[in-house]
């Protein structure tokens, strides 16, 4: 099981940004949940402690909590912070993703159909 990666440029940018909020011991929370039209959406958070569900990961100095229950949807899945002329962001990779919407902010896969709702 590869579980989740977080690459050196995303845990970079997770770095600076929990800096910028008085949180360089926090952590980066990554989880799933219902909603968006195809029925899962992903989500990021800064976190202070880790949660007896969690597990824990560490990249390139980031700390980040995954709740066992989501590692079976994400199991595989890439983080990665991409630059470009008109900013950057966040990019999700999920080998498990068998479906997204077009806006690309929710997904399902073949054994988790989620909580279809609006995008």
């Amino acid at each position: 099981m590869s579980l989740v990666t977080l690459t050196e440029s995303a845990a970079y940018e997770v770095k600076d940004m929990l800096e910028a909020n008085d949180m360089a011991d926090g952590y980066l929370r990554f989880k799933v949940q219902g909603g968006g039209c195809t029925g899962l959406t992903y989500g990021m958070a800064a976190e202070t402690e880790v949660g007896e569900k969690d597990q824990v990961f560490e990249y390139y100095g980031v700390k980040m909590l995954v709740d066992k229950f989501d590692l079976p949807v994400v199991d595989g899945t890439v983080i990665d912070f991409k630059q470009s002329l008109v900013g950057g962001g966040f990019t999700i990779e999920n080998p498990n993703a068998s479906l997204s919407c077009g806006c690309g902010s929710s997904f399902r896969t073949k054994a988790n159909a989620g909580a279809p709702g609006d995008c």
